[in-house]
């Protein structure tokens, strides 16, 4: 059980700009995880297994992508009783990402605004961090671990499908599952991989890829496709249709979505501070948005196909709803830090006992 409640930590971090707290945690979590101060934060983790695109959830709650963009805290994140957690988004190469300041609370709305724009070190340093992890040497059914892959900012939208495979290649024999992220707002045009002729040739291209991985790796790795919120129902009868075009086969439930990342819209926070701030908003303000889309993919591509729920849980009864909305499994982030690690726990026990 941890040591240190969140409620003490956390004021001692809003007093800091929002990415100075983010630096500041993370830098925490690397030096202490693996080590006995680990319990100012570890808890136990509730045991509630899945069974998941052929994978086993040991529980329904993950960390969603983009909190450690370069892997380094995948120990520190396993001890706080995720049953997942996602890294990244990592790209080819190394970027500095949009210029600062760049990540902005909204603690009326329990929000966040970033644009931070696929910050990281690179695909090498990150396969180097992710191979230091000592989480799969517990005792117990192991945590999974999810790694989150993107374009470079530098790559033509047109070579965009070069940069994933790059990426795919590198993450296929340490990964869990996969996750292509087509749907940040904070890098030119990405969105547009999720209209109809870009994602139709995308999947086909990284299906044909991964089929050739499976084979060299002797392993399959299921591959999530993260989309947005900000997506009519138009929008996600394509994405559905393009879907079950590639990824539903008899007997390999390998393919699934994560719904969904940051949304562009502003409706909720209007007159807030920083509410004006470009970027991707996520925290409560998304959450029935992403409900809305979880239940539209749900309903078109029947009961059996993987789908992560996400946005805006800030509790076990959200959780819970996310699960009713017809995902499967569900992520946390911005919860994460208004909440602290406690809502894992809290999330976790709410699904379970639902269930």
């Amino acid at each position: 059980m941890s040591l240190l409640p969140y409620s003490l930590a956390r004021p001692f971090l809003f007093a800091m700009d929002a990415e100075t707290a983010h630096e500041h945690t993370l830098a925490m979590l690397a030096r202490t995880q693996n080590t006995p101060l680990a319990w100012a934060y570890c808890q136990e983790r509730v045991q509630d297994p899945v069974q998941l695109a052929g994978l086993t959830f040991p529980n329904r709650v993950g960390l969603a992508a983009g909190l450690d963009k370069n892997a380094h805290c995948i120990d520190g994140l396993a001890a706080m009783g995720f049953g997942f957690v996602e890294v990244g988004t990592v790209t080819p190469k190394g970027q500095p990402g949009n210029p600062k300041p760049r990540m902005f609370r909204l603690p009326e709305a329990n929000a966040l605004i970033n644009r931070l724009g696929f910050n990281n070190e690179g695909l090498d340093a990150f396969l180097t961090n992710v191979k230091l992890a000592k989480f799969r040497s517990k005792s117990g059914t192991p945590m999974l671990l999810g790694l989150n892959i993107g374009k470079n900012a530098a790559t033509p939208i047109e070579n965009a499908a070069d940069d994933y495979l790059i990426c795919l290649d590198g993450v296929y024999p340490h990964a869990d599952y996969v996750t292509v992220n087509i749907s940040s707002p904070n890098t030119k045009n990405l969105r547009e991989l999720q209209s109809d002729e870009a994602l139709d040739a995308l999947i086909g291209t990284l299906a044909k890829r991964r089929a050739e991985l499976a084979q060299k790796h002797n392993k399959q790795v299921p591959v999530f496709i993260k989309i947005a919120p900000d997506l009519d129902s138009d929008q996600i009868a394509v994405i559905a249709a393009t879907l079950k075009r590639h990824c539903v086969h008899e007997g390999t439930p390998s393919w699934g979505v994560i719904a969904t990342n940051t949304t562009i819209a502003r409706d909720a926070v209007q007159g807030m501070a920083h509410a004006a701030e470009t970027g991707g908003l996520s925290g409560a303000p998304v959450f029935e948005k992403s409900n809305e889309v979880i239940r539209q993919l749900r309903a078109a591509m029947g009961p059996n196909f993987p789908i992560i729920g996400v946005g805006g849980i800030l509790s076990g009864n959200d959780a819970v709803a996310k699960i009713k909305a017809g995902a499967d499994v569900v992520q946390i982030y911005t919860g994460l830090i208004y909440k602290g690690p406690a809502l894992v726990k809290e999330a976790a026990q709410a699904i379970r006992d639902h269930a």
